[in-house]
This record gives C-alpha cells, structure tokens and sequence, in this order.
C-alpha cells in the first residue's frame, strides 16, 4: 500500500466480511484509504484471519483484561494512534463504546448498520422489518455518536422485500449492499467529500450517496 492514503482502523468481533470489503476495494491502486489496522475484542474472530492473510496489522484487546472500561478505552486509542489510524470503521465490533472513546474520534468513526435508519436501529434489524411489513429495507453507513446507531448519515443501500422472505434470505441482500456502501462512504470521505453539518453529513454535489438495489437484483 502507497503513502498519501487515508489510514483506516478496522473495530471487529466476528467474521469480518466487511473488512474483507474494504480490504478488497483497498487492492485497488486508486482506492483513497487503506486498512492500517485490524483490532478485536475477541481473539477468535475469523475477522483476525482475515487481516492475517491480506498482510494486515492485527491487535486483540480482550476488555476482562483492563480494570474498566475506561482503561480499556485508553488501550484501543493508544493501539490506534501508533498505527496512525485516521479513520475508524466499524464493522461487527460488538462493544457499546463509551463517551471517551466516541468523543475522541468523533468525526472520524464510523458504523455500518443492517437497515435504513432512523428506522430499526438495534439488533434483529431483518426479523423486525418483515414483522413491519416494509416493502425496502437496507444499511446504513454512519458516523458514530454516543447513542446507539445514531449519527450523521452517509451512505445509505436499500433492497426490496420479496414474498416468502426469510430473515436470511433477505440479511443476505442486505449484506451484498453492504459489502458496496461501506468502500463507497469511506472513498467520499477520503476524498474529502463529506462535512459535517450539524447532525447531517452534506455530500458535495453531483454525488450519489445511495447503492442502487437493482445492480444487485436486476429482476426487482
């Protein structure tokens, strides 16, 4: 990977197809960022693997280690900051992170959530959208504020709901978008695209923050 790129930290607790994502987009010569580090909380993740094969820098920060979470909180910055991370990415970090933290990077993290928020935010976001009977459902690429999956949206990718949908059947839509909204939010942000503006994150004109659904499900 070249200089001049924008330094990511990668936050993960399972398996990590997110990260591939962004590894894979980062293979590419003109992509603007590029993966520096890959932290878990669990030292099983296969996200590990994952990093361990594209040649990336891995730390494990198990938090019974610490004596609160505040000090736990100091580790990761510290392990961040020595990477040279400018740009935190959430992806499946199964941690509520604490104001310290969030304060600290703010502006400078972000999360991938599985709906269209403001709607469903929290767990079991595909059950609860088949429950609601919506006719789209999606993700969210957002910036991160102390309550959970709020903040300034970025990039937004939404699929239809199809007749028999299962909550698998429709996560696994959701999860090919995602694998496309969370490179394209980071490149807008890489190539300072994006400001903040109050709790809206304004996009420079002419770009589209949203995936289409149907590059993805050409038959609707």
């Amino acid at each position: 990977m070249t200089g001049g790129r924008l330094r990511l930290g990668v936050l993960v607790s399972g398996r990590g197809s997110n990260l591939q994502a962004l590894i894979d987009a980062a293979t590419d010569p003109g992509f603007p960022a590029e993966v520096a580090l890959v932290l878990s909380n669990k030292a099983t993740a296969p996200a590990l693997d994952r990093a361990a094969r594209a040649g990336v820098p891995t730390v494990t920060l198990a938090a019974k280690g610490f004596a609160d979470k505040a000090a736990y909180e100091q580790a990761m910055n510290a392990a961040l900051e020595a990477a040279g991370v400018q740009l935190v990415c959430l992806a499946g970090f199964m941690r509520l992170l604490g104001p310290t933290f969030v304060e600290h990077w703010r502006d400078r993290l972000i999360n991938i959530h599985p709906s269209l928020l403001p709607a469903f935010p929290g767990l079991d976001t595909h059950a609860r959208a088949l429950a609601a009977g919506v006719r789209f459902h999606g993700c969210t690429v957002h910036y991160v504020r102390l309550e959970m999956d709020s903040g300034p949206i970025l990039v937004q990718a939404a699929v239809p709901v199809h007749p028999g949908d299962s909550a698998d059947s429709l996560g696994d839509r959701v999860l090919a978008m995602e694998h496309r909204a969370y490179p394209l939010a980071v490149r807008l942000i890489a190539e300072g695209r994006v400001r903040i503006d109050g709790d809206l994150a304004r996009i420079e004109p002419g770009l589209d923050a949203c995936v289409p659904a149907a590059a993805l499900n050409p038959a609707g």
